[in-house]
């Protein structure tokens, strides 16, 4: 395999090694240079495949400097490769600065395909894959979460967020707080590796679950969130409507919706937000 002189943008294994493409070990070992987020967490990776290739550091503190060093060695016919710690660099890792730099300059941007955390964890959810939304990681702070979400709240796509392990009940109570507690989501952790699962449901009953077991607070996580539905505003089966009038009569009506929702197989949000418009 004859390179071409470029920027070879190269997805790593998320998890499991055996998920790197041939294509990318032949890149790997042919560049001139491997440009890596961490070299020594990459160090292991090229190691356990015999690479030997240079490596540098190139991140957030020092992208736009590399930047400059990487378009001298494409000038002088020397190719690279940019690498992050795990699935496609660029997608919620350093690279931008480079790959529009090294695009600016004229020379050629070659991306390989490959590992990516949110397609991998999207295309087991359940959730419509159709239209997508990623938006990386939420804010570290409440307030700047619940600003995030709120502004997401009637998207219909479904919303995809990467999310570290101690922050994973903070970011599940936000969504609760913001997208409402029956909103449905997957949750899924350590995507490809020993312990991977995913945990689906209500928003709020995916929190439970979490709050109490431990293991599931570990690992890397991607949040996938069902878009907002426009069923809230569709007619209900009459007979859903009947059974709601009927109980509203003996019971609060969030809980005559819920018990309605659960013997139609309806969405409680729906029946709630129908008895509240006609009184109950």
């Amino acid at each position: 395999m004859d390179l071409a002189v470029a920027l070879y943008i190269v997805p790593t294994p998320i998890g499991n090694l055996a998920d790197i493409t041939q294509r990318a070990l032949d890149v790997l070992n042919q560049v001139s240079l491997v440009a890596c987020e961490d070299t020594r967490h990459s160090g292991k990776l090229l190691s356990h495949f015999g690479i030997e290739t240079r490596k540098i550091a190139i991140h957030d503190h020092n992208e736009r400097d590399r930047a400059k060093d990487i378009i001298n060695l494409l000038a002088d016919s020397q190719s690279v490769a940019l690498i992050s710690d795990a699935g496609t660099p660029l997608i919620s890792d350093p690279g931008y600065h480079l790959v529009s730099q090294v695009r600016q300059a004229g020379y050629k941007v070659i991306p390989l395909p490959g590992a990516c955390a949110a397609i991998t964890a999207l295309s087991a959810s359940g959730l419509p894959s159709d239209r997508f939304s990623f938006e990386g990681f939420l804010p570290a702070k409440e307030k700047g979460r619940l600003d995030k979400l709120a502004a997401l709240r009637e998207d219909p796509r479904t919303l995809i967020f990467y999310e570290s392990p101690h922050r994973i009940v903070h970011s599940l109570k936000s969504i609760v707080t913001a997208l409402g507690a029956d909103r449905e989501i997957v949750m899924a952790r350590e995507v490809t590796k020993t312990f991977e699962t995913f945990l689906s449901g209500e928003a709020h009953d995916v929190l439970a679950q979490v709050e109490v077991d431990a293991n599931q607070q570990k690992g890397e996580i991607v949040l996938m969130c069902h878009g907002f539905r426009t069923q809230e505003t569709e007619q209900l089966p009459q007979v859903a409507i009947d059974t709601l009038t009927i109980l509203s009569a003996e019971l609060p009506l969030k809980k005559a919706a819920a018990l309605a929702a659960q013997i139609h197989g309806l969405k409680k949000n729906a029946l709630y937000k129908h008895g509240l418009n006609i009184g109950l």
